[in-house]
């Protein structure tokens, strides 16, 4: 039995393409990726404040609106024990609003409930111990879907709370966006059209919008963006692996039948690791 967990944990690390191979199907995901794909849209985005604020100029319909920062995968973890998230792309403007734009091409990623919860962690991440509420940052939760989640046909839903009986704003600063990327109508020659277009394109010259048609060609078809993209797949894949690598271990752990030097053979992980790992899991079963 130990035999064949060996066995069958060191099979599932072993790499069976070459790096060329690797290389290969590196580019042909390139080829293939659109802004409407989170990985490809992130590296887009990613130290590029101009395009951020483009892309929300023409969602949000705020013209003047201008950004003073922008960071891509933004952690918040502010409520210890509470969900923690991750936002795609996060900015503030130069009033202070705070910005989340959201990619979700699965439907299950795009719920109301998702978009609340993103726009409560906002409030917790910004408003400091002893401030007023009243303090609290204008909020813009904005999720581009693949698809029309909302089943309306329409290129835009905007949601802000409002009196069921007559309809009056809450005006509490709090804003849910969806954008859907499905939205396809020929007549239809507005800039947030044009964008919805561009995020769906796999080429930088069937584009509209020259700015993000360029920042597309840099990343397909330069040797210099060709390289960061390749190198960020890698990463991916590389962070895939060893978390691949960490559920066998922690599968070993838990049959219980194999010493911690024997599943740091079959893994690959130092011993470190694996009582790192232990204790992970001991914590959770507690």
């Amino acid at each position: 039995m130990t035999k064949k967990l060996l066995k069958a944990g060191a099979a599932l690390l072993v790499k069976k393409k070459t790096e060329s191979q690797w290389h290969e199907d590196d580019l042909r995901t390139i080829e293939n990726y659109r802004p409407l794909d989170d990985d490809f849209m992130r590296e887009l985005f990613r130290n590029d404040l101009p395009l951020a604020q483009l892309v929300l100029r023409i969602i949000t319909g705020i013209e003047d609106l201008e950004l003073t920062k922008e960071e891509t995968q933004y952690d918040l973890k502010r409520l210890l024990g509470s969900r923690s998230i991750c936002l795609d792309v996060f900015g503030t403007d130069s009033k202070g609003r705070k910005f989340d734009l959201e990619i979700q091409r699965a439907d299950r990623g795009a719920t109301p409930q998702r978009a609340r919860y993103h726009s409560s962690a906002i409030d917790v991440e910004f408003l400091k111990a002893k401030e007023k509420f009243e303090e609290l940052p204008v909020s813009y939760v904005i999720f581009i879907t693949e698809n029309d989640v909302r089943g309306e046909n329409k290129l835009i839903y905007n949601f802000e709370w409002t009196d069921t009986a007559n309809g009056t704003q809450l005006n509490d600063g709090a804003h849910i966006i969806f954008v859907n990327g499905a939205y396809n109508n020929a007549e239809d020659t507005s800039d947030l059209a044009k964008l919805v277009h561009d995020f769906r394109c796999k080429r930088a010259e069937d584009m509209k919008i020259k700015e993000l048609a360029d920042k597309t060609r840099y990343f397909k078809e330069t040797p210099e963006g060709v390289s960061i993209m390749c190198k960020a797949i890698e990463e991916m894949r590389n962070e895939a692996e060893k978390l691949r690598t960490y559920q066998i271990a922690l599968n070993l752990i838990a049959m219980g039948t194999l010493t911690d030097e024997a599943i740091a053979k079959a893994t690959d992980l130092t011993l470190e690791e694996i009582a790192e790992l232990k204790a992970q899991a001991s914590a959770v079963t507690a």
